[in-house]
């Protein structure tokens, strides 16, 4: 958790430099307001910050509808389909660890693992924090292949595109001293596609870990591909979204969006839905562009106003936008989760909701993670809620070092949750206090906690009879 934690505020650093923003990370205190433009839709304000989301008086106690469980044996991306989305799968169905395994280097104050894993074929593909890519025995965790991804002779730092800004707790008072980081992994047609910060992508055999192709690129890209349709998609830190072909690694199109130094360090995705494309910038943009060649479909902005502090001034969109049933569902830091009709991309419905984690659709709900540890139930057709769980206020395991970045010697309640996934009728997140959290998909009523052994910030995957966990120490976690 202290890597991962202080690499979000160092991010953040970077762009309010010595302001106050440091005495409390994240901060939300006021009432932001909040707006969403694209071409052809309204500018919808408004008003109230995330405390003031509450249950809608027609819908409590009422029923809903999720699908049943169904079981699936692939994992491809980090939100497993090209849409990012994936109602219910049949997984875990015990709750209880099954198996444990160290897949290589964990998190450090210069180095952070980032990438999810995928699975496929009986199979988990993992990166660790020093881009080292293996393949694991799906059943028991078995090594199988792995190749280390550096460039020959190490570099890969951060000197062309941060600035030379002084820090006194960085190692050497300097933050290009950082290593790059970041990266992520996708699946498609027997190939794992690898994104670096190391400023490259690649084409791995995903049988025997053979480097098949690998093309340079002039900017880091810390977040993973998706792969769809012979095409890899990505987007780099200058908030540039970027096509590949899949079988030769000849780049392709580019779109740009409005760059923006102040941005998390965490990343996202984007999601692929027939011919589109959608994706979200540290900038608060999201947009859709045609697969084929790039060209804007529609683009809008989840816009707000606060004067609370530097760092909640942060846009960034580094969820996963998911695309489910026409919807694109996504939310950011600036305090705006949303639904935005695919086709048109006017905005259906928003929330004054403040989050970092890729939402979960299911029937006639989603499922979203605040910043400050709530679990909303939304009805997905209106935006009204259903139900709302606080995750740190539960008498559970939440506490953490407090104090400058948390590495303090002081406790207190601030937790980090990741997103939900919804396998075998259980709601499962897990955080940085080291536990998994088991709810009820109808109700919110807690219905289990795990311990993990390690401090947990990715969202788990599930496929086959397992939800796997890559922990912040570098140990892949097994339930069943």
């Amino acid at each position: 958790m202290r890597s991962l934690k202080a690499a979000l505020a160092l991010a953040a650093l970077t762009a309010v430099g010595g302001c106050s923003v440091l005495q409390k990370i994240p901060a939300f205190q006021q009432a932001p307001e909040l707006s969403y433009q694209a071409p052809g839709s309204l500018r919808l304000p408004l008003n109230g910050g995330e405390g003031s989301i509450a249950v809608a008086d027609a819908l409590k106690g009422k029923d809903f509808v999720i699908p049943p469980p169904t079981p699936i044996n692939a994992w491809q991306l980090p939100g497993g389909t090209p849409e990012q989305s994936i109602e219910h799968v049949t997984a875990a169905a015990d709750f209880r660890v099954a198996w444990k395994r160290n897949i290589g280097r964990g998190s450090s104050k210069t180095e952070f693992i980032t990438a999810p894993p995928i699975a496929v074929g009986g199979r988990i593909f993992v990166m660790d924090a020093a881009a080292r890519v293996s393949a694991l025995n799906a059943a028991n965790g078995a090594f199988l292949w792995t190749i280390d991804m550096t460039p020959q002779g190490g570099g890969g730092r951060f000197e062309s595109y941060i600035p030379d800004i002084k820090f006194p707790f960085m190692k050497g008072g300097n933050y290009k001293d950082y290593h790059t980081y970041g990266g992520g992994l996708a699946y498609d047609q027997g190939k794992v596609f690898v994104t670096s910060g190391f400023r490259f992508v690649a084409a791995l055999d995903a049988n025997t870990g053979t480097q098949v192709w690998r093309t340079p690129v002039n900017i880091p890209i810390h977040a993973a591909p998706n792969a769809s349709g012979g095409r890899l998609y990505a987007v780099n830190i200058n908030n540039e979204l970027v096509s590949f072909n899949q079988t030769t690694g000849t780049s392709g199109w580019q779109y740009n969006a409005l760059q923006e130094p102040a941005r998390l360090l965490q990343a996202s995705s984007p999601a692929v839905s027939g011919d589109a494309v959608i994706a979200s910038f540290s900038s608060g943009e999201v947009s859709a562009v045609q697969a084929a060649n790039g060209a804007e479909l529609w683009t809008g902005n989840l816009i707000h106003s606060s004067r609370t502090t530097a760092l909640s001034e942060i846009r960034d969109i580094s969820a996963r936008p998911i695309v489910f049933k026409g919807d694109v569902l996504v939310g950011g830091h600036s305090g705006s989760f949303g639904a935005i009709d695919l086709r048109t991309g006017a905005l259906r419905w928003q929330l004054p909701i403040t989050t970092t984690e890729s939402a979960w659709a299911a029937g006639d709900v989603v499922y979203v993670v605040t910043k400050d540890g709530k679990v909303v139930c939304i009805q997905r057709a209106t935006g009204q809620i259903y139900w709302i769980h606080q995750l740190n206020n539960d008498g559970g395991p939440n506490t953490e070092r407090s104090g400058f970045l948390g590495l303090g010697n002081n406790v207190n309640s601030r937790v980090y949750w990741s997103g939900v996934i919804l396998a075998s009728n259980r709601l499962i997140t897990v955080s940085t206090s080291g536990f998994a959290k088991a709810l009820d998909p109808k109700t919110g009523a807690d219905i289990g906690t795990l311990k993990l052994g390690g401090t947990a910030l990715l969202t788990p995957i599930a496929v086959g009879d397992y939800v796997y966990v890559l922990l912040d120490n570098g140990k892949l976690v097994a339930i069943r």
